[in-house]
This record gives structure tokens, C-alpha cells and sequence, in this order.
């Protein structure tokens, strides 16, 4: 693995230069016009190097840049115990495009969530490109990677999480269940969904109510739908959506199903 690696595009490299960025960048990037446009975040004792778009491209084999890339340490992965202690999850089960991936982050970040997991193997990881496509919010998202997505789910669960997994076919709609308390949310690729074991380790299954002929809808645009519903539920109930940066104030004494009890809580 490389010590470090390069980010691109404006939204990005603001997000990479922000004091709240996970991780410490070394250099900079850029054409004059996009200098300008990130001028205000660069630190004075970063280097700085002017070139133009050729040699963006050259440098990063893509020309999707904008016209600026910083150099950073390796994405800071941490300890998925350490979001055991947060509120809502996002668990991603063999996700391999790196643009879901992204997409999915940025919606975890925006609704509150205080994290994302994904598979160790057979996943897409923190990428420039999913950073990219995350439009920068990879930088402060907490991100874990597991061994074994079945076990982290069995341990969310002891921990006092409910499990719910998206399926196009579950009887039960996302918008006839109980999303407060402290929740899991795991989805699997388009297509071919969750794998069986990660399925039946779920609390329950909960499908989207799509009219025909659509049969499924895209990771990322999925699991926006019920992050939102997570959030809008809690809002309701006058608890504000979690910021990242609050994410270490769990409710105390959390057990497993607290929040709402009767219909729209599945038994265990």
C-alpha cells in the first residue's frame, strides 16, 4: 500500500484541507484558475505546485480534476468498535463500485449517521474515486472495514443495535417500521442484493414500494431513503439527526430495542 495518494477535484481538495479532514495532506496541485478556488484553505507551510491540466492528467490518469489535487496520507480506517458507539450505521455488504460507495457516504453524512462499515475483501474501499465521488465527505465520515460482516452484525446486535436490511423483497415497507432507536442499516449491490447469511443475521428486511416495471433501485439511492426516514422519525419524536461530531453521545444505558415499542419493532 502506498504512503500516499492523491485527491481530486475542488469540492474535494477543500474537504482535504478543512481542519475537520481526517487525515494530513503534504502537497498541492493546481492550475492558476482552480489555485484561486481553494486559495482561502491552504495552510502557508503547504508546498504548492503550479501546473497546468496536461499534467494533472498525466499525474492522476484521469481528467476529472478540475484542475487540483492534493497529496494525503492513506484514508485513517478505524476500529469498528468504535462505532458501536454511536447511534446509526451504514453497513455496505460486497459493494464493489467505489462511486456507490461514495454516494452512499455522502448520504450517511448528511442524515447524521455516525459511520460506515464495509467488507475487508470484495468491497470497494476508500478510494480517490470514491472520495470523488463522495464530493469530499469521505474526509469526515468514519469508515471501518471487518473481516466478517455477519459477525460485526451479531455484535451490533448484543451491543443493542436492531439490524434491518434492505430487500426489494421483504413484505415489509421502510415506511411501517420503527427506525429510532440505535439501528443498523445494511444494503447490498443492486441486483444482486444481500448475500443469504447477512440477510437472515437482520432483525428484518425491509423493501421500498416501487411501481412496476421498476424492480430495484440503485445501493446509493436506497439507503439515502431509509437513512432519511431514520432521521425524519427521530425528528419527529423532537431527537435532532446526529451530527458527526457528536456522534460519542449515545444514549446511556442503550439496550437492545430501546426506542418505540410494539408495532414496527420485529420480535427477536
Amino acid at each position: 500500500m502506498s504512503s500516499v495518494e492523491w485527491l481530486y477535484g475542488r469540492n474535494v481538495v477543500r474537504a482535504a484541507l478543512d481542519g475537520a479532514s481526517r487525515r494530513r495532506p503534504y502537497k498541492l496541485a493546481a492550475t492558476p484558475p482552480a489555485l484561486d478556488a481553494v486559495a482561502d484553505l491552504v495552510p502557508e507551510d503547504l508546498p504548492v505546485d503550479t501546473v497546468s491540466a496536461r499534467q494533472l492528467d498525466d499525474l492522476l490518469g484521469t481528467r476529472e480534476h478540475q484542475g487540483v489535487a492534493v497529496q494525503v496520507a492513506p484514508y485513517p480506517y478505524v476500529d469498528a468498535d468504535q462505532l458501536l458507539q454511536t447511534d446509526v450505521l451504514v453497513v455496505l455488504d460486497e459493494v464493489t463500485d467505489p462511486h456507490n460507495l461514495g454516494a452512499v457516504a455522502r448520504s450517511a453524512l448528511a442524515a447524521g449517521a455516525g459511520g460506515l462499515v464495509v467488507p475487508r475483501h470484495r468491497s470497494a474501499h476508500v478510494t480517490p474515486a470514491a472520495v470523488k465521488a463522495s464530493a469530499g465527505t469521505l474526509e469526515y465520515l468514519r469508515v471501518a472495514q471487518v473481516t466478517n460482516v455477519v459477525a460485526f452484525l451479531h455484535k451490533a446486535r448484543e451491543a443493542g443495535f436492531w439490524v434491518y436490511g434492505a430487500a426489494g423483497e421483504a413484505a415489509t415497507s421502510y415506511l411501517q417500521t420503527d427506525l429510532t432507536g440505535r439501528i443498523v442499516l445494511v444494503a447490498g449491490a443492486e441486483g444482486r442484493g444481500l448475500r443469504p447469511l447477512v440477510a437472515r443475521t437482520c432483525d428484518a428486511l425491509l423493501s421500498i414500494p416501487m411501481d412496476p416495471p421498476v424492480e430495484s433501485l440503485n445501493v446509493s439511492v436506497a439507503a439515502a431513503l431509509l437513512l432519511y426516514e431514520a432521521r425524519r422519525q427521530r425528528e419527529a419524536q423532537g431527537e435532532p439527526g446526529r451530527r458527526v461530531a457528536d456522534e460519542a453521545r449515545h444514549r446511556a444505558g442503550g439496550r437492545r430495542g430501546e426506542g418505540r415499542r410494539g408495532e414496527g419493532r420485529p420480535e427477536r
